[in-house]
């Protein structure tokens, strides 16, 4: 089994998302000893965002900068690393009403027509292996659940199953921690909650 394990917070140790993604990914390894972990962290290592170079390049011009170059490479190793996975795990902060920057720029560099999906005569097809698994480690500092005041604000989890199921990774669980900056208490008990779902993840 293949684990491809994402970090995106700007927080380092102070970050909830990377506390539960890697809560997640250490059940996930003890249910499979025998797994291959590939790690990203996005924040200390993050892709450029595309621009009108990499989209020169795309389209056939010569690569002349050596930081482009190489960044086009990492993108590269992002699919290969994509279509490897047997299981995604992700760690997802929202961050005004959204992912991180960090994360949509991974995003944008594996939702790529022609090599994770394409136009077919019935609208957009996967080209990733089926049965692949995702789990979410989403963490908000706000309540933004179905019936919450600032629900329709809510651009984070949406986004991530939307952009995700378009290239054909539909099974998505989500451990989620929300209210975070709502008080101590309440952040504890959220943690408490996620970390509950996470010891019984199958």
């Amino acid at each position: 089994m293949n684990i491809l394990h994402l970090d995106s917070s700007i927080l380092g140790a102070f970050s909830a998302s990377r506390d539960l993604s890697a809560a997640i990914l250490d059940r996930l390894v003890a249910l499979n000893p025998d797994a291959k972990v590939t790690y990203r962290d996005l924040d200390a290592q993050p892709p450029l965002h595309l621009s009108s170079a990499h989209i020169a390049v795309f389209q056939g011009a010569p690569v002349d900068d050596p930081a482009l170059g190489a960044d086009l490479g990492t993108g590269g190793a992002y699919i290969e690393e994509l279509f490897a996975a047997d299981i995604i795990v992700i760690g997802a902060p929202m961050y005004n009403f959204t992912i991180s920057t960090q994360l949509k720029s991974w995003i944008d560099r594996v939702v790529v027509s022609g090599k994770t999906f394409q136009y077919g005569a019935n609208g957009p097809e996967s080209l990733l292996p089926s049965g692949k698994k995702v789990f979410l480690a989403s963490t908000r500092g706000g309540a933004y659940g179905e019936g919450s005041p600032a629900a329709s604000l809510e651009h984070h989890e949406s986004y991530l199953r939307g952009v995700l199921g378009f290239i054909g990774l539909t099974d998505v669980t989500v451990v989620r921690a929300e209210g975070l900056a709502m008080g101590d208490d309440a952040k504890a008990a959220s943690i408490a909650q996620a970390k509950d779902q996470i010891a019984v993840l199958a």
